[in-house]
């Protein structure tokens, strides 16, 4: 079945309906909202046969997927400056005149759990053992694993991971339980994430570009920046349902080796 002309009518269709005083509210001046609602939707209904259901009439979705024509460099700068501006601490080490060199991500992440005063971290499953290799054997490791409780993970420092996806137009770092991610509940609980991301080929510009990449059937998180929510009053608190510090790793492909 193809999309029906709005201006088109059926024989076997629903008519447009005139407003009826019901739709005056008593004693006032002019129509009730709800009637004005309704009658709006019985006229756009008009040519809607009844028997009709709407997984019966394709959808069409013209909008677009890509907005504007950036480089991938001018897209990973653009995903730093989103998310900077949601207060995620981003460090730049993804080409070789970054801030943070490709090939110190190891000892970039062995300074922020030291910075953090890291005396554990969550380690997922299939994290790159490279990652971790300048961290002290005195910060203890903790796998990621079916036993491990809320308790548990509350006395862990920090957590490092891996990211499914990123999106610059939204500031947005989504996590879909992979290998180098591990379960949801370990990148909720600790007060402290690093995340990783390959410019190369996690970054992209949109988020209908990021929905092509991602399965729905997969425990998706959708991360722009720490933790936060505002009372009534306005007051902004970090911490409440995630991490209160999210840090953002940006990362070419020499360093975000998989070994």
């Amino acid at each position: 079945m193809t999309p029906r002309d709005p201006g088109s009518r059926n024989p076997g269709a629903h008519h447009s309906v005139a407003q009826s005083p019901a739709a005056q509210s008593p004693g006032s001046q002019g129509p009730d909202s709800r009637a004005l609602v309704m009658a709006r939707i019985r006229r756009a209904l008009a040519d809607v046969p009844r028997a009709e259901t709407p997984g019966e009439v394709p959808v069409e979705r013209t909008y677009h997927r890509v907005h504007g024509d950036r480089s991938s460099a001018q897209t990973a700068d653009l995903l730093a400056e989103n998310l900077a501006d949601y207060r995620a601490i981003v460090h730049r080490a993804d080409t070789p005149s970054s801030p943070d060199t490709p090939s110190s991500l190891p000892a970039l992440i062995a300074r922020l759990l030291a910075d953090r005063g890291a005396t554990s971290v969550a380690v997922p499953p299939g994290l790159p053992a490279s990652w971790l290799s300048a961290v002290p054997g005195a910060v203890r490791r903790v796998p990621d694993t079916a036993e491990l409780t809320p308790h548990d993970l509350d006395a862990v420092s920090s957590v490092v991971t891996g990211c499914a996806v990123a999106i610059a137009e939204t500031g947005t770092v989504v996590l879909d339980a992979g290998p180098d991610q591990g379960r949801r509940r370990i990148t909720l609980v600790p007060d402290h994430h690093i995340c990783v991301i390959r410019v190369t080929d996690q970054v992209v510009g949109s988020v209908p570009e990021a929905l092509e990449r991602l399965d729905s059937a997969r425990p998706l998180t959708w991360i722009s920046g720490p933790s936060a929510t505002s009372d009534i009053e306005l007051d902004r608190v970090e911490g409440v349902h995630g991490p209160r510090t999210l840090e953002v790793i940006l990362t070419g492909p020499e360093s975000a080796g998989q070994s």
